[in-house]
């Protein structure tokens, strides 16, 4: 005989539900069988004294809080195994909430789950009332000739009270859950600081991710159309020097092109250097800066002060001191925030004749501070320029601080974190 699939599922929820409210009877009576005992030991102590009883009391009454606590555990496994609901496992100094659930609501929980497992039991008896009579011997039945009116009457009430259990289990089971969240799951502290964990676990891979796309369109970019366009430059030169006989207006045509595929590059050399330098990745942060340094404007004093150590796998007769690496993104913001300060002065700065770069780690801090000797009067809320740069500082968990009092000068001042 085949079972329809949506009776069996709810005689499976039934089964779990059963289950799960018979253990949380079991476990529920015995912080009340203790309370019973601590009563009947206080009892005793004063209505009849015993020298033994004030001894057994005094290691009686740690077992309470003990009891509070010890109980948890099988409490968890309870919701996990049967519900899959998962409780965190609460440290032994939120012994408060553990006492409440298991001391003060669980014998409360403990009745309902009696009275509903004995309207169960009552249930299964009465609908079967007719397999109970024919059980009983003959004679009985001819000197009751009416029981089987009484016997269907029970029959029927039987099957609607079996029919009441599920609905009524399953609310069952939905309070004790939600009870059991309440006071025995994550306090509200405990879920904020899991959600700040969370979030800030998955904002640094949203920055790590950003990262690498950016140092995937730089490869691809250096890989693939920058290189097109070399070659291109290239047979546009050797066409110009070679084709010597052509008409003035068809050299003017190459001489054209080769210019703009010349200035061609030149963009998409800024560009990917814009996206991600790969001089960062090959040589690090002190490298990168000392090429914006070069390129820049005007005069930059440029000073990297990083730790240094030597790398397992240096040969002996080689200089070690290298410089430590920090995590790429902090590396890669902390070069991009000198680059667009960099920008904004060569811009905006009025009157600036040099700017001064300064790169030093300590601790666990990477402290860059930027300056120039312009007019100043620059307002961080105004632009979009400043705000970028101090959103892209706080995506690494970085502080953004700048002054810039009107007539000079100008410090922007970002402190990046990079543990060790």
């Amino acid at each position: 005989m085949t079972v329809p699939p949506r009776l069996r599922r709810a005689l499976v929820r039934m089964r779990r539900d059963i289950a799960f409210i018979a253990a949380g009877m079991t476990l529920h009576l015995l912080p009340l069988l203790l309370h019973f005992w601590v009563v009947m030991l206080l009892l005793g102590t004063v209505l009849d004294p015993d020298p033994d009883t004030p001894v057994v009391l005094a290691f009686t009454l740690p077992l309470l809080p003990v009891a509070g606590w010890g109980l948890t555990e099988p409490q968890r496994w309870r919701f996990r195994a049967l519900c899959g609901v998962e409780l965190p496992r609460l440290r032994f100094r939120e012994i408060k909430r553990q006492f409440g659930y298991h001391l003060l609501i669980g014998p409360l929980l403990a009745v309902l789950e009696f009275l509903l497992l004995t309207l169960l039991l009552a249930a299964v008896a009465a609908s079967l009332v007719l397999v109970w009579v024919w059980l009983v011997p003959g004679e009985w039945r001819r000197e009751h000739e009416g029981y089987t009116t009484n016997a269907a009457y029970l029959t029927v009430a039987g099957l609607l009270a079996l029919a009441a259990v599920p609905p009524l289990a399953a609310g069952l089971v939905r309070l004790e859950i939600l009870v059991g969240q309440a006071m025995l799951g994550a306090s509200r502290s405990d879920q904020l600081a899991r959600r700040v964990e969370d979030l800030t676990e998955s904002r640094a891979g949203a920055v790590d991710a950003a990262d690498a796309e950016r140092r995937r369109i730089e490869r691809d970019l250096h890989d693939g159309a920058q290189q097109r366009l070399v070659s291109l430059a290239l047979n546009l030169g050797l066409a110009r020097a070679t084709l010597t006989d052509l008409p003035p207006e068809a050299q003017q045509v190459i001489d054209t092109a080769h210019r703009e595929a010349k200035d061609a590059i030149e963009e998409l050399n800024n560009l990917v250097r814009g996206l991600h330098p790969a001089v960062l990745d090959e040589l690090g942060l002190d490298a990168a800066l000392s090429g914006l340094a070069a390129r820049a404007p005007l005069p930059v004093r440029l000073r990297v002060d990083l730790p240094t150590d030597r790398p397992t796998d240096l040969p002996t007769g080689l200089p070690a001191d290298l410089p430590q690496r920090t995590a790429p993104a902090v590396e890669a913001v902390a070069y991009f925030v000198v680059s667009e300060a960099l920008t904004n002065i060569a811009k905006h700065a009025r009157e600036a004749t040099r700017a001064e770069v300064t790169v030093t780690r300590l601790g666990e801090i990477l402290r860059v501070v930027i300056a120039d000797d312009g007019m100043g009067g620059a307002d961080p809320s105004g632009g979009s320029g400043l705000k970028g740069l101090a959103q892209r500082v706080r995506s690494v968990d970085g502080t953004f601080r700048m002054s810039s009092p009107v007539g000079g000068p100008t410090m922007m001042s970002v402190e990046l974190p990079c543990p060790m």
